[in-house]
C-alpha cells in the first residue's frame, strides 16, 4: 500500500515466460495486487506467473486491448499501474508515479518514453510510427501529448465506469488516454526510461500502425 491505497498491477502476457518472470521480480513490496492476463501463451508464461504468486487471468480473445479488457476491472486496488510482460518498462517507477498522482491530485499518469535515454531500447522504426500516430492524435483531436502509444499508466480505478474501451487491439492504449483526457479528468505525461525487451517482439510494426492511425479517425468522428 501508499500512503492508505492499495496498489494493483496489470500486466497483458503473450508467450513472454522470461519477460513476465523478470516484471514481477522487479515489482515493489508496495505493489498489492499482481494480476497478468494470459493472452493464449504457448511457452508457459502463465504458469510462470502464477508460480510467482500472480493471479492469472486467462483471456481467449488474442489482443493487447482484450487482454487489458479482461484484467482492468478485475483489479480491486484504488490506483491501477500497467506495465508490457517484456520487462522493458521501469517496475521500481511505480510507487514515485503514485507518490505523485496522490501529491498533485491527478487522476491518470501516463509515462513517456521520449526521448529516449537509451535510443537502441526502440528500433528507429518504431520511434517513426510512434511519432505519426502521436501527431495524429494532437492533430485529430487539439490535444497535446508526446507519446500516444506508452503502456505504462498509473490511474484511479474509479476513472473505469466512465471510460468507454472498446478497442481490442494495440489502439486501446491511445484510446484509454483519449477517454481520459476528454472527459476531463486530470492527465499528465511523466518521462520514463525505456529498456531493451525480453525476448521477441510481438507488434506487427505496419499493420498495427495502421490499425492505429484508423481508430483515432474513427474515433473522431464518431464524437
Amino acid at each position: 500500500m501508499i500512503q492508505g491505497h492499495k496498489i494493483s498491477v496489470v500486466i497483458p502476457c503473450y508467450n513472454e515466460d522470461e519477460g513476465i518472470r523478470r516484471v514481477l521480480e522487479s515489482l515493489p513490496g508496495s505493489v498489492d495486487e499482481r494480476i497478468v492476463v494470459d493472452n493464449n501463451s504457448t511457452n508457459g508464461a502463465g504458469e510462470v506467473a502464477l508460480s510467482l504468486g500472480a493471479r492469472v487471468l486467462f483471456e481467449g480473445r488474442q489482443g493487447y486491448g482484450h487482454a487489458y479488457r479482461a484484467g482492468l476491472p478485475e483489479a480491486t486496488g484504488d490506483i491501477i499501474a500497467t506495465l508490457d510482460g517484456d520487462g522493458s518498462y521501469p517496475a521500481e517507477r511505480i510507487p514515485a508515479l503514485v507518490e505523485m498522482l496522490l501529491a498533485e491530485n491527478l487522476d491518470f499518469i501516463s509515462g513517456c518514453r521520449f526521448p529516449l535515454e537509451n535510443p537502441a531500447a526502440m528500433p528507429w522504426s518504431n520511434r517513426i510510427g510512434n511519432f505519426l500516430l502521436t501527431l495524429a492524435m494532437v492533430l485529430l483531436y487539439g490535444r497535446r501529448i508526446r507519446d500516444s502509444q506508452s503502456g505504462m499508466w498509473i490511474f484511479r480505478r474509479s476513472l473505469l465506469s466512465a471510460l468507454v474501451l472498446s478497442s481490442g487491439g494495440m489502439p486501446l492504449s491511445e484510446e484509454i488516454k483519449l477517454e481520459t483526457i476528454q472527459k476531463g479528468f486530470r492527465f499528465r505525461e511523466v518521462h520514463i526510461p525505456y529498456r531493451d525487451r525480453i525476448g521477441e517482439a510481438k507488434l506487427r510494426k505496419w499493420k498495427d500502425g495502421w490499425e492505429n492511425l484508423v481508430f483515432l479517425v474513427k474515433k473522431r468522428w464518431r464524437r
